[in-house]
């Protein structure tokens, strides 16, 4: 079941979702021109703040890897999110104009309706993607994924590399079910969260899953949510330098990917390698962002709450959907002065609530270090 052509208004014009899953912008004209009804659409008065584009539904909170650094907490004594409950959360993202579902957990493999959980995403006018770390998958059950645009596993390098950042040796597992997901016609992509352990391997790593069938890299940075809010979280962090060299080594390994691999970083990493990959305006114009929670991004916890990021796991005022609105509508300094403020956006609000015991700016962006050293 592949979606069809597929508006929302928005102060600019509108997004479009088109055919094959691609989610664009156009402006007003365009926006007409494909058929949107302008009246009331784009109004002169201040409109009310956008609605999520994408949003990350937990469905299950069970897990059988426990990883050390999982940022869900989640165990083998986790349970699944009720379907009704899931039906309804669906049901209630699409009508408030959510094009992008992304399913998680724990693992989500675990449930034996994941397959036809896509299938009501789709019918509904969504487009749905899901991360797994492969434990438990089957041919027969990759099969039944057809109906998600991309399937993630969780990977993290060799055995040594993905033993050091989650605590037990899953790459194998990760490797076979990659094999099953490209074997049944599956779009694959790989998330790894790179650890100052495993950063290393990045150029090796992804040229090796570019041989083994998968589409998409995206480099995670690691955060400090569920079990990895620990004094371990700083031995974890990447260090200032690896950073550095990190941002240095993407652009020129993206062209030496390029047509076998996209390699994408997430919204918490911008901060860190921006100032190495170009300026701003460069950028925005590659479409390059940071922290948009709250805003364009939205999650659904396990106990269907809605919040601003997947990333904070329990209720916390500190960073509530308003308070993310906040900060993106009136940025303290530095970030209100710097120049990728518009692209990065503060960074990730997450590591900075648990270093400072509140949100406010990057502390481990390097604009803000160098800032902070001169105050």
């Amino acid at each position: 079941m592949r979606a069809e052509l597929r508006l929302r208004a928005a102060p600019f014009g509108a997004w479009v979702r088109l055919g094959d899953d691609t989610l664009v912008a156009v402006d007003r004209d365009r926006a007409r021109r494909l058929g949107l009804d302008d009246a009331g659409a784009w109004r002169d008065d201040p409109p009310p703040p956008e609605a999520p584009l994408e949003a990350h539904i937990a469905v299950t909170s069970r897990c059988p890897a426990a990883c050390t650094g999982c940022y869900q907490s989640a165990s083998p004594e986790g349970r699944h999110v009720d379907r009704e409950a899931l039906e309804a959360t669906l049901r209630g993202l699409r009508d408030t104009g959510v094009f992008t579902v992304a399913f998680g957990g724990g693992e989500p493999m675990l449930r034996d309706d994941l397959g036809s959980l896509a299938t009501l995403a789709r019918a509904l006018g969504m487009t749905p993607v899901v991360t797994t770390s492969g434990l438990g998958l089957t041919p027969r059950r990759a099969a039944a994924l057809r109906d998600f645009a991309q399937v993630n596993v969780s990977h993290d390098g060799s055995p040594a590399d993905y033993l050091a950042v989650r605590g037990f040796e899953g790459a194998r597992q990760a490797d076979e079910a990659i094999a099953m997901l490209v074997s049944a016609g599956i779009t694959v992509g790989v998330n790894m969260v790179l650890t100052r352990q495993n950063v290393a391997s990045v150029a090796p790593f992804s040229h090796r899953l570019a041989d083994l069938g998968v589409r998409e890299l995206q480099l995670l940075r690691y955060k400090p949510a569920g079990r990895a809010a620990s004094p371990e979280y700083l031995a974890r962090r990447l260090t200032p330098s690896q950073a550095e060299a990190l941002g240095a080594a993407l652009k020129p390994l993206a062209a030496a990917l390029e047509g076998r691999l996209s390699l994408r970083i997430d919204c918490a990493l911008v901060p860190l390698v921006a100032g190495a990959l170009g300026s701003a305006a460069g950028l925005e114009r590659f479409g390059v962002f940071g922290c948009e929670a709250g805003r364009y991004l939205a999650a659904v916890d396990r106990e269907g709450a809605l919040k601003g990021c997947s990333f904070v796991t329990e209720s916390d005022s500190r960073m509530s959907i308003d308070a993310f609105r906040a900060f993106a509508d009136a940025p303290p300094e530095p970030c209100a002065g710097c120049e990728f403020q518009r692209v990065c956006r503060g960074g990730c609000k997450v590591v900075a609530t648990h270093l400072r015991g509140a949100m406010g700016p990057d502390p481990e962006c390097p604009r803000v270090m160098a800032w902070e050293r001169r105050a």
